[in-house]
């Protein structure tokens, strides 16, 4: 039964209005294994609670306000964050995406991210926040992982050799057609897409720590066709792999 109680409505405004939004942030500490962090629209974090920190190594908040992804994370990692956050400043929202990331301990696991645009009182935005979860302690996200383990695990150890999504079925021991249900329900994307992605962050990688040519980065990672992999690299992440790494290199003499 909904409630329409005009009193009721006033008392909640009014109770909003005396709250203080350091207040509400902080009970992000409260949330055990979760990571929060709210940034500006120049990619600089502005508050992050003390999982945030500690999983950065900081030792405090002062640490961590007006850095950049680029001060805590590999360049290639942190390239792909501020790309993130450009989607998300243009409106785009991240909700529950499973991804693999790395741990404290430096190791890699499957956490649950989500992302939001940050607004003022105008309706403009003026940056984004967003909050990622390890899935060690949530048995249904287990379940999920468990369900994709296998070919996740091939795809990761094999992306540079040319395979097929029937190869990638037999190592799940699933058809073709159960194999796609399951990229689609737990990672909201099909096999061939994620074979992609996989190919391209080791791409990017290579851009930024090595000095191959671009054209022998694409065929390390998995893409016979220099030209495809060009598309959809820039597909990816909005950049050609010559102007990524060309943006790199500016970046790191500038800094």
């Amino acid at each position: 039964m909904s409630n329409n109680n005009p009193l009721t409505t006033l008392n909640q405004q009014y109770f909003l209005q005396q709250m203080n939004v350091k207040q509400i942030i902080d009970m992000f500490d409260l949330l055990p294994g979760v990571l929060f962090w709210v940034k500006d629209k120049q990619h600089k974090f502005i508050h992050a609670n003390q999982a945030f920190i500690e999983h950065q190594t900081a030792k405090n908040l002062s640490d961590v306000i007006g850095k950049t992804d680029f001060d805590f994370s590999p360049a290639h990692i942190a390239k792909q964050f501020i790309t993130d956050d450009l989607k998300i400043h243009a409106g785009e929202q991240v909700t529950d995406r499973l991804e693999l990331n790395m741990t404290l301990s430096g190791d890699t696991a499957w956490f649950s991210t989500t992302k939001r645009p940050l607004f003022d009182d105008q309706g403009e935005v003026i940056g984004s926040y967003g909050m990622t979860r390890h899935l060690h302690k949530q048995a249904m996200a287990l379940s999920a992982v468990h369900a994709i383990q296998a070919p996740v695990d091939y795809i990761r150890a094999q992306y540079a050799k040319d395979f097929t999504i029937e190869d990638l079925a037999e190592v799940a021991h699933l058809s073709v057609s159960a194999l796609e249900r399951r990229f689609k329900k737990h990672l909201g994307k099909t096999p061939k897409q994620f074979i992609s992605e996989v190919r391209l962050e080791h791409a990017r990688r290579m851009l930024i720590e090595s000095n191959l040519p671009i054209s022998q980065i694409g065929h390390e990672t998995g893409f016979a066709d220099h030209s495809y992999f060009s598309k959809q690299f820039k597909k990816t992440f909005g950049e050609l792999p010559s102007d990524y790494r060309s943006s790199y290199v500016a970046k790191v003499k500038i800094d």
